[in-house]
């Protein structure tokens, strides 16, 4: 069974940083790509960076610059350096990992909330 354990999240005032992590454990074999979305409240869930297993990376229009996302192969960890937060990072930050089956797993989410 699959788990990815996210952990990071918390209060921080605007301009101040965070760095999440997601550990995947587990029999998931083949990792083409681990990424971060994220869903503020009323809205849908988007995509914010996602990291593929050639490292290549991809980033939303409003976190680049201030975001970086990293993987450690060898640990199955997924990290996102989150630098000059803003109040509209306020989202839950969900992990997700996808084989090369292109089977996705999810994280639980991990809450960041930005205060003004």
């Amino acid at each position: 069974q699959v788990q990815l354990v996210e952990s990071g999240g918390g209060l921080v005032q605007a301009g101040g940083s965070l760095k999440l992590s997601c550990a995947a454990s587990g029999s998931i074999f083949g990792i083409i790509s681990m990424g971060w979305y994220r869903q503020a409240p009323g809205k849908q869930r988007e995509l914010v960076a996602v990291i593929f297993s050639s490292g290549s990376t991809t980033y939303v229009d409003s976190v680049k610059g201030r975001f970086t996302i990293s993987r450690d192969n060898a640990k199955k960890t997924v990290y996102l350096q989150m630098n000059t937060l803003k109040p509209e990072d306020t989202a839950v930050y969900y992990c997700r990992v996808t084989n090369s089956l292109g089977s996705p797993y999810w994280g639980q989410g991990t809450q960041v909330t930005v205060s003004s």
